[in-house]
């Protein structure tokens, strides 16, 4: 499984980060595209070409040089399903200037089976983000991410508001990619090793 792909059986509103269909977008599915560890070419263009030869449509695109089959973890809490790729060889903190650029990205996708506001959705990106932050900080990385990571959150389009820590939801948000992201960068870890 060099790329994983997953697609949905609707259509599903995204907001996200993502090289290839990012913003706010309707998908048919995601991506994790493999790259090269030393990958500097036209993401657009290379992106768009994984989606036509796999035979895709309007498909939301990450981009790893993690090895996918490898370091990939998924874990389900509730109506959440985390998908997480995570490497680690450029770990930044927020608002320091970071070290020498290396290949590295923790890529987050979230499918969560609700119906959700666009706010919401801003809601979850900011919920997820502070649970990958707390699981790097606990598991004695000094970082609160890389310096390329990729964030996609994908719902139905619906009433709820709400998907912070105080909330059902939060939770589940939280709980599932905490999970995902503590099994993907063990693996990760002993990918390096091997």
């Amino acid at each position: 499984m060099r790329h994983f792909i997953r697609p949905f059986n609707e259509p599903m509103f995204s907001l996200s980060n993502a090289p290839h269909n990012g913003g706010l977008f309707k998908a048919n599915g995601f991506f994790f595209m493999m790259v090269h560890k030393n990958y500097s070419g036209d993401y657009k263009a290379d992106c768009l070409k994984f989606e036509q030869e796999n035979g895709l449509n309007n498909f939301v695109g990450f981009m790893t040089a993690a090895n996918i089959e490898k370091v990939l973890a998924v874990s389900r809490s509730g109506s959440v399903t985390a998908y997480i790729t995570a490497g680690v060889t450029n770990p930044a903190i927020a608002g320091e200037v970071p070290p020498p650029w290396k290949p590295g990205t923790i890529n987050m996708a979230l499918v969560i089976e609700d119906g959700l506001t666009v706010g919401a959705m801003a809601n979850a990106i900011m919920t997820a983000t502070e649970a990958k932050t707390y699981t790097l900080l606990r598991l004695g990385y000094n970082a609160t991410g890389t310096t390329s990571d990729g964030i996609g959150v994908f719902a139905f389009e619906g009433e709820k508001e709400w998907a912070g820590t105080a909330t059902e939801l939060g939770i589940n948000i939280g709980r599932a990619v905490r999970k995902a992201l503590e099994e993907s960068l063990g693996k990760w870890k002993s990918s390096r090793k091997g």
